[in-house]
């Protein structure tokens, strides 16, 4: 059997044998805050810690899923992912029984059984909000193009672990996002949002400086989330991820994924007129200063759509025959012309 090795109150080490140990608990030789040892541990531990079923623990009601762990002040689920591939990214995150993640609508890849999904209005990261509320919510997600209906997917069944995952709608990388690390919110561009755990709260900012608004790129509207939990969001092309210490940083304004609290976001005119106009960069750049974290993309999907665009021939491109010795006589011949 089992031996224990423990500090008394004279602060000498003493041994139990583990049958006694609840004894000695009841009796009081041994507290949550009485250091503990056995075989097979690394150091001497707190009772509590080592034996928390001795000092007491909730049991698990019969037939009922086990209580969702997360951390005491937690408003937010605390849910584990994975992410694999590398152009084409999925994100897979793993929910506990009674756990949810919310997602914007058409981005689920593929669900495990346990896990149930329901189109809701909103988040839900409010449950006492009402109607208005929600109508308000709502019409501030329709001005970012985005749908009105978020899908809440939940894990609904048993004790075993269940996994959804959720695809990048385009090239590029899927960044993961923990809000409780850089401060509780994150101010990124319109159509970048993925997913995200239950509590994270998804709206919308005006940027208040009509330089900004106008010749941002992005225009007067960026998206706000906000929360304690994982949030996953998307860009296109290659992802850099840059923190600042009060330094200033000029960028494209269509390269911003978002940026922490702490940082501030406005326009500059983009050198002299010879080079705002002939320089090839736009007229204006963004400019990002302050302190905290902000993520960058090399491959926006405007930037992207419009080359694509241009190089249709259907849309006027120019044909560069892919490579065929045929050319467009090829196409004409596969039905492609």
């Amino acid at each position: 059997m089992k031996t224990w090795h423990y500090a008394n109150t004279a602060d000498q080490q003493a041994q139990i044998s583990e049958d006694e140990l609840a004894s000695a608990v009841e009796q009081g030789s041994i507290t949550s805050q009485t250091k503990v040892w056995s075989a097979g541990m690394a150091n001497w531990t707190s009772a509590g810690e080592a034996l928390p079923h001795l000092f007491g623990a909730a049991p698990q009601a019969a037939g009922g899923p086990p209580p969702i762990q997360s951390k005491p002040s937690q408003k937010s689920h605390e849910v584990d992912y994975e992410i694999f591939g590398d152009d084409m990214q999925i994100v897979e995150v793993e929910l506990d029984p009674g756990e949810t993640v919310i997602a914007e609508a058409g981005a689920m890849n593929y669900v495990e059984p346990d896990i149930t999904f329901l189109a809701k209005m909103g988040d839900g990261s409010n449950p006492g909000e009402g109607m208005m509320g929600k109508l308000l919510s709502v019409g501030k997600r329709a001005l970012t193009g985005e749908s009105i209906f978020m899908t809440h997917f939940t894990h609904s069944g048993g004790s075993v672990k269940r996994r959804v995952a959720f695809a990048a709608p385009y090239p590029g990388k899927i960044i993961p996002v923990d809000l409780a690390k850089i401060g509780g919110e994150l101010i990124c561009q319109k159509d970048s949002f993925l997913c995200a755990a239950f509590g994270t709260e998804v709206t919308i900012t005006f940027n208040r400086k009509l330089g900004a608004g106008f010749f941002g790129g992005e225009g007067f509207i960026l998206q706000k989330l906000k929360g304690d939990g994982m949030a996953f969001v998307h860009a296109g092309g290659t992802v850099i991820e840059k923190e600042l210490t009060g330094e200033t940083l000029r960028v494209d304004t269509g390269c911003i994924v978002g940026f922490s609290p702490g940082i501030t976001y406005d326009i500059q005119r983009a050198g002299n007129l010879k080079s705002m106009f002939f320089g090839g960069e736009g007229l204006f750049l963004a400019t990002l200063s302050g302190h905290g974290k902000i993520w960058l993309q090399s491959l926006p999907f405007s930037r992207m759509a419009d080359r694509i665009i241009a190089r249709a021939p259907k849309a006027g491109g120019s044909s560069q025959g892919e490579g065929s010795v045929l050319g467009g006589l090829g196409r004409l011949i596969d039905g492609d012309g």
